[in-house]
């Protein structure tokens, strides 16, 4: 056989397969919310284009100059909901997706039929937010324990919400 010539051979090994965007967006959650102040959620979110391109990450964090959770505590606030459940909600931080909004109006980014990959079910505010700015999709990987207006909210407003897991996420002090 001449030194220069290849030769193929079959290697015989299991077949890869790629994960799907979903799964693959959904990988850069914990890595990013690694980054987070808060230990009560160390979420992180991010905003895809239609095309699967990255257009912003966030996770959650004080806004800039401002104390974060991890250094002074939290700022604890107790909403008593409609049914008479009450849970305590850390003020002191933005939430990922909020964040990966704000960097997006910051930068003088449309979302305008982007998708949003999240840790659980945004927040109603997080989800005000989505609605506005354009996002069609959200992806989730939890359930939040109080997501039933957001729900709504995204259903009323033509958003699609894929939640891969139905169950709640826990943190703590919730």
């Amino acid at each position: 056989m001449n030194k220069n010539s290849m030769e193929e051979v079959p290697e015989k090994k299991e077949k890869y397969i790629r994960p799907s965007w979903d799964e693959y967006f959904l990988s850069l959650l914990e890595p990013l919310g690694s980054r987070a102040t808060c230990d009560r959620g160390r979420s992180g979110s991010v905003i895809v284009s239609p095309g699967h391109t990255i257009i912003a990450t966030g996770y959650v964090g004080s806004p800039p100059g401002q104390p974060h959770c991890d250094e002074v505590g939290h700022l604890l606030r107790t909403v008593t909901y409609e049914d008479g459940t009450s849970r305590q909600h850390c003020v002191r931080t933005l939430h990922a997706e909020e964040n990966a909004i704000l960097q997006c109006a910051k930068d003088g980014i449309r979302l305008d039929g982007a998708t949003i990959y999240c840790k659980m079910v945004p927040c109603w505010n997080c989800a005000m937010r989505i609605c506005r700015v354009g996002i069609k999709r959200v992806v989730a990987q939890k359930r939040y324990h109080a997501d039933g207006q957001s729900r709504e909210l995204f259903n009323n407003a033509g958003v699609e919400l894929v939640v891969i897991d139905d169950t709640h996420e826990q943190y703590k002090n919730q």
